[in-house]
């Protein structure tokens, strides 16, 4: 369970997620390295990018050197493809909606999971099978407001918003309470049109924001 604790505090301590899609599997390769190349480490390989399991693993060697770089999976939506994620190396599975089976699944192999979830049920059922980061999902719809509302009744819960992450709002996010933010398009748009140098950029804009966010804290 240290393990499982490490990888949780490596995904927190990088403040952002990148969530990486792409049409194809070098998009989306380059799309991540592109991101790391700019400070920002956590890396989300969803799988709706083709080949996501190859792309994980393919990250997992060649970053294996650097400490803080953490690479997860996302849109896991069942057990056979948490597995899949697993086995290429994935450290984090992340979830568009909760799923009772998937969460026992990250718990027996010790992997943080982090369901999707909009309601206070959603909320509790993630809690009760030990979620260990809960995705707010999607942050543009719920609101910011939504932080402050759910941590009354549950101030333990460690919360991760996604969708409606940009870089002029990084700030109010976590102020509202948020633990880590995953960025997509705002972060990673550059990336649809092959422009990989300028996804750098943006990651490096996120990355000052995010150190000057968590200096003064």
């Amino acid at each position: 369970m240290l393990q499982k604790l490490e990888t949780l505090n490596k995904v927190i301590h990088a403040g952002v997620v990148a969530v990486i899609r792409g049409e194809t599997k070098m998009t989306a390769y380059k799309a991540a390295q592109a991101c790391i190349n700019g400070g920002i480490k956590a890396i989300e390989v969803t799988f709706t990018a083709p080949h996501a399991d190859e792309i994980i693993a393919e990250l997992k060697e060649q970053y294996q050197a650097d400490p803080e770089v953490v690479i997860g999976a996302g849109t896991v939506l069942d057990t056979a493809t948490a597995r899949i994620a697993m086995i290429a190396g994935a450290e984090f599975i992340v979830s568009a909606a909760f799923n009772q089976e998937v969460a026992k699944l990250c718990n027996l192999y010790a992997v943080p999971y982090s369901p999707g979830c909009m309601t206070p049920n959603e909320i509790q059922s993630a809690l009760t099978y030990g979620a260990d980061l809960i995705k707010l999902f999607p942050g543009s719809v719920i609101g910011q407001q939504a932080i402050t509302a759910i941590h009354g009744p549950f101030p333990q819960a460690n919360l991760m918003i996604t969708g409606g992450v940009h870089l002029d709002n990084l700030k109010e996010w976590f102020e509202k309470g948020a633990v880590v933010l995953g960025a997509g398009s705002d972060l990673t748009g550059a990336a649809k049109r092959g422009d990989f140098a300028s996804v750098t950029a943006r990651a490096k804009q996120y990355r000052a924001v995010i150190t000057q966010i968590k200096s003064q804290n």
